[in-house]
């Protein structure tokens, strides 16, 4: 076994990049990886070069590590490459994401998937990972693309629509949640085992048993005992609604459906613990603390704490690096695995890893409900993309159109204003074929 090359599209994102990095060099069979990092700052970026080598000096791992502003160079023959961008950042683009719409009284609270700001990522994120991958159908072709950046079912959508490159888009949510139910009924989550299949954000568990016993009748007593963590009161809701429990936080849950955050209804907001803004907290949040964290990160005197995340990168390239097999979560388009979601859309499903790379397991038909649930944000999904692809201005109107939490809020007029808005306020971050405004809204003039 030859040591594989790992590229980091994105490395910037330090702590992010050091989870990954820490997970990959923890397996002895991947101990001396070759680790390219890659940003287009240099100083976030040394930051992290800085951590990769404490991490590989930490546990002993004779990698190799480097660190480059030259893309190209980055992923000149890489085995795997790891995207983990966000473009335009906090500010401008996350910060106009919120304050344009709320202008109209649309409220968001992560907007980053779905809704109009997941739409506004989606134009601004997708031509680059369209660039990155042009390089690498010329640089290593036969790369295993592991994408993170979000809206991950749009990014993952264009990218295999447009590209021959094999991506495999990965989140934590479907792992990380089976973690939070488990603690909630008080089952260790090593003794669960489940099947989940939607979409990211929407997927829901088919099966969730331990030693082939249903436990969903422990998490319907979690709701008839009082114990719904305060900040988790919209999934439950949903379970209650819809018998199955979805994998996404109630955060993110509560703006992909129209029901939860409604202007005028603040009680609906308060009932169930609505965090408004919370990315936009988040990251001033993130931003007051980065000063101390890059200097503790950076200092040597300081231990440096390296424990596995729940990430599936790691986990992937081990599979298919050694041959042990593995199952992840993972998101990719629905050839059939989903029979009652389009064929084409981005799926969320389990998926064998061996020596023979990334393989999705059919799932057959889901419940009805859950998938007329996922096809509102299909929908969404669908018409942005098509709008990348095309370059046809139109479909950024008719995706935020049919977007349930902005329909749910706005009416048509509306929607066209403030898509043309946003546009402009993000000027060069959105594609030059898709910045020329309509001639006008359309207004039906009765006399």
């Amino acid at each position: 076994m030859t040591s594989p090359k790992i590229t980091f599209i994105g490395a910037g994102s330090t702590v992010f990049a050091k989870n990954l990095i820490g997970d990959i060099l923890s397996y002895p069979d991947l101990a001396d990886a070759r680790i390219t990092l890659f940003d287009i700052d240099p100083e976030r970026l040394a930051t992290s070069e800085t951590v990769a080598h404490r991490i590989a000096d930490t546990l002993g791992a004779p990698a190799t590590i480097e660190a480059t502003t030259d893309r190209a160079r980055a992923l000149d023959g890489a085995d795997y490459a790891i995207t983990m961008i966000q473009v335009g950042g906090y500010k401008p683009c996350t910060v106009t994401d919120f304050e344009v719409p709320k202008t109209y009284g649309l409220r968001q609270t992560i907007a980053d998937t779905l809704g109009i700001g997941g739409i506004m990522r989606a134009l601004r994120t997708v031509p680059v990972l369209l660039d990155h991958a042009r390089d690498m159908e010329r640089l290593c072709p036969d790369v295993t693309h592991l994408q993170y950046a979000n809206p991950m079912a749009m990014n993952c959508w264009a990218l295999n629509r447009a590209t021959r490159i094999k991506t495999v888009g990965l989140c934590h949510s479907v792992q990380g949640t089976a973690a939070e139910i488990a603690e909630d009924i008080g089952v260790p989550v090593e003794e669960i085992s489940y099947v989940c299949g939607g979409i990211n954000h929407m997927a829901f568990y088919l099966k969730f048993e331990r030693n082939g016993e249903d436990l969903t009748p422990l998490i319907r007593k979690v709701v008839e005992e009082g114990r719904v963590p305060e900040w988790n009161r919209v999934r439950y809701d949903m379970f209650l609604r819809l018998g199955y429990f979805v994998t996404e936080s109630s955060e993110h849950f509560s703006e992909y459906v129209p029901w939860y955050i409604k202007r005028g209804r603040d009680e609906i907001v308060d009932r169930f613990n609505i965090p408004l803004d919370e990315y936009i907290t988040r990251c001033e949040r993130q931003i007051d603390k980065w000063g101390a964290l890059r200097a503790q990160l950076q200092d040597p005197s300081v231990p440096l704490e390296i424990k596995r995340s729940v990430e599936y990168g790691s986990t992937i390239i081990h599979a298919k690096e050694t041959g042990t097999p593995a199952v992840i979560y993972g998101n990719v388009q629905n050839h059939g695995l989903i029979d009652n979601l389009p064929s084409d859309c981005t799926v969320e499903v389990p998926c064998l890893v061996d020596r023979n790379g990334v393989q999705p397991i059919g799932l057959g038909r889901l419940p009805p409900h859950l998938a007329a649930l996922m096809q509102t944000n299909i929908n969404v999904q669908s018409l942005a993309v098509e709008a990348l692809l095309t370059g046809n201005r139109d479909h950024i109107y008719h995706a935020a159109m049919l977007d349930p939490h902005t329909a749910a809020e706005l009416d048509l007029d509306q929607i066209w204003r403030l898509v043309d808005e946003l546009l402009a306020a993000h000027g060069e971050w959105i594609p030059e074929a898709l910045r020329t405004p309509a001639k006008a809204a359309p207004l039906l003039r009765v006399a």
